[in-house]
C-alpha cells in the first residue's frame, strides 16, 4: 500500500482527501457514497505527492465498506465506449420518437 496521501476532486469541486491507495483502490476513513459520484465524474483530478492527473469521463466501479474504511475504484471510460453510449442514446431516442412495432 502506498504511504503518500491522495486527494480526488470531483467535477462539482467535492474533494475527498487523506486517501490511501492500494492497487487501484482509494481508501477513505470518511464515508463515501455512490451519490457523491453520480453525474460528477466528467472532470476528476487525482493528486498524490508530486503527481497531478486530470481525467475526463470516469465511472465509479465499486464502493466497499471494510471495517471503518470505504474502498472505492474509479476508471476512465475509453473513447470507443463513450461513442457506443452516445450511439445507443441516439437509437433509443429515435426508437421512442418513431415507436416502431417490431
Amino acid at each position: 500500500m502506498e504511504e503518500r496521501a491522495w486527494k480526488v476532486t470531483l467535477a462539482d469541486g467535492t474533494s475527498l482527501g487523506s486517501l490511501k491507495l492500494n492497487g487501484n483502490n482509494f481508501i477513505s476513513t470518511t464515508e463515501v457514497t455512490k451519490e457523491m459520484f453520480e453525474d460528477n465524474l466528467t472532470e476528476v483530478t487525482i493528486e498524490g505527492g508530486d503527481t497531478i492527473e486530470k481525467h475526463e469521463n470516469m465511472e465509479l466501479v465499486q464502493i466497499s465498506k471494510m471495517g471503518e474504511e470505504w474502498w472505492f475504484i474509479l476508471r476512465d471510460i475509453p473513447a470507443e465506449e463513450l461513442e457506443q453510449m452516445a450511439l445507443k442514446a441516439q437509437l433509443d431516442y429515435l426508437s421512442m420518437m418513431v415507436d416502431p412495432e417490431l
